[in-house]
């Protein structure tokens, strides 16, 4: 089997890497399955914090292989999870993306799939699908009008024009923007930042957030109450306590 996509652990972070610069890293069927695998991996791992996701040759992903697609008649689909085996069920742990280059149409989504982004300035974002007759329909009409004011998302969707890297962090769709080639460096310290923190805390937290967002503000609270009970029951809890008050750094046992 051809290795599509790489995966390497340092410190706590996996950090998945597609590999398909010949093809500006486009998704294929083969690529989603082991995409899919790579997120299991990294929620499976009791080693492992957090995640980041980069393409190699210096560009994000171009979204679909459409040549694979034109091929097969297949599309680069994962049951259950959606396009990349991530835009429909992102892995439990955060993950950070790491943009060089270009993010378009599902590499796009792929990005706003993720958690945090970490984006070299001079990388370029769209969500070209209206300029083939399709649709963004892998999270791209759903998400961004969540992260960007509707009038932009809606710029963005109806005419499939790219847009910079320096726009995009104009309206808070980036944590980090870096020189470029610095984009995994750059990431790779912000998940070192949060591998400082309780494990089970960022994963719950992570889940919270998520939920939330579809919560009333009359429920909000009675919704969240179950979904953080373990927390202040866990090792972890008592431990960052007591490492506070002993001025020391906490050993967390991620249970």
């Amino acid at each position: 089997m051809t290795k599509l996509v790489s995966v390497d652990f340092i410190d706590g972070i996996q950090i998945i890497t597609i590999n398909r610069p010949e093809a500006r890293n486009a998704i294929s069927v083969e690529t989603a399955k082991q995409m899919s695998a790579a997120f299991e991996e990294m929620d499976a791992r009791d080693d492992v914090v957090i995640g980041i996701l980069t393409g190699a040759g210096g560009t994000f992903s171009s979204g679909m292989d459409l040549k694979d697609f034109a091929r097969t008649g297949i599309r680069s689909v994962v049951e259950g999870k959606g396009f990349a085996g991530l835009n429909e069920a992102p892995p439990k742990k955060p993950l950070i993306a790491a943009v060089e280059g270009f993010a378009l149409a599902g590499g796009f989504e792929m990005m706003l799939a993720c958690d945090l982004i970490v984006a070299a300035n001079n990388a370029k974002f769209g969500l070209p699908e209206v300029k083939r007759g399709l649709v963004a329909g892998s999270g791209g009409l759903l998400r961004l009008p969540r992260h960007v004011p509707y009038h932009i998302a809606m710029e963005v969707i109806l005419t499939g024009d790219m847009f910079s890297a320096e726009r995009a962090n104009q309206f808070g769709l980036i944590n980090v923007m870096t020189d470029p080639g610095q984009a995994l460096a750059e990431a790779i310290n912000l998940a070192r930042k949060i591998c400082e923190n309780g494990p089970m805390a960022v994963q719950t937290a992570k889940s919270i957030v998520n939920k939330g967002l579809d919560f009333s503000t009359e429920e909000m609270f009675r919704l969240q109450a179950p979904l953080m009970e373990h927390i202040f029951k866990s090792e972890d809890a008592r431990e960052g306590s007591l490492a506070f008050a002993e001025k020391r750094k906490p050993v967390w046992k991620n249970k």
